[in-house]
């Protein structure tokens, strides 16, 4: 059977929902201690027909991958340079010390920083990122300090964690170029900042829905209306009234 003379495809087969454009796919980054697997879960309830694509990056390339196309959107740790950058901030981070195994902190469930002041701190950027830092702890040369998740994502051996109060905390935003917005990206935000599938603010509920055909009339076309039953009686002048409330008289 040749391309013409094959069977045209129903309505439902060949309609797209504008979200979901023919070919579009996704892609997002993110910076260690972000779990993203809720909002992947959640796209691909909503958005089937969007493939989702994402990966991690290091702190130093957060933006980058935004600058050269990697990435359509990032969850970035700030501060950041904005400019060019729609940042939404999500949530704050709780700060940890980081110590050798066997360090006095590990008496405590948290540290005070003002208490750690004659301590050798070391710089994780300064050492390449956080999974070099925690390495060189390891080996005694100085603590740490790391959002918890970042610690808890590298886990190196021989070392103890404790939360830390005193110090500034970090924050989580998710970031995008601010001239590529469109309805499959802010389809995403939503689902980040917790939008459920019904929120008006949704690209996807916002999408025309097929309006209802009219139920057929049973009765048919030329039905004619049932004409009301005469009264057959009057009505009783007594009705409603109190006992004895009728004069008597002769009938």
């Amino acid at each position: 059977m040749s391309a013409a003379e094959e069977a045209p495809q129903t309505p439902d087969e060949t309609a797209v929902a504008p979200a979901e454009e023919v070919g579009r796919e996704l892609r997002f980054a993110y910076v260690a201690g972000v779990t993203p697997g809720k909002w992947i879960r959640r796209w691909e309830e909503r958005m089937p027909g969007v493939p989702l694509h994402s990966f991690m990056s290091d702190d130093g390339a957060q933006l980058s991958v935004l600058r050269d196309g990697s990435a359509d959107l990032s969850f970035v740790r700030l501060p950041v340079e904005r400019e060019g950058l729609s940042v939404i901030p999500l949530y704050e981070e709780q700060p940890v010390v980081v110590a050798p195994k066997g360090h006095e902190i590990s008496l405590f469930e948290e540290v005070d920083l003002a208490d750690l002041s004659a301590e050798t701190f070391l710089d994780a950027h300064e050492l390449g990122g956080a999974a070099m830092a925690l390495q060189v702890v390891a080996s005694g040369a100085g603590l740490v300090i790391l959002p918890m998740s970042v610690a808890r994502h590298f886990n190196v051996k021989d070392t103890v964690a404790r939360k830390l109060t005193g110090a500034p905390g970090t924050e989580i935003a998710l970031a995008w170029p601010s001239d590529a917005t469109d309805e499959v990206i802010e389809e995403f935000i939503g689902i980040v900042r917790g939008r459920t599938a019904a929120s008006s603010r949704q690209p996807s509920a916002q999408q025309e829905k097929p309006k209802r055909e009219p139920k057929p009339d049973r009765r048919g076309t030329g039905a004619a209306k049932k004409p009301k039953v005469a009264q057959r009686y009057a009505p009783n002048p007594d009705k409603g009234r109190g006992k004895g409330s009728r004069k008597k008289g002769k009938r």
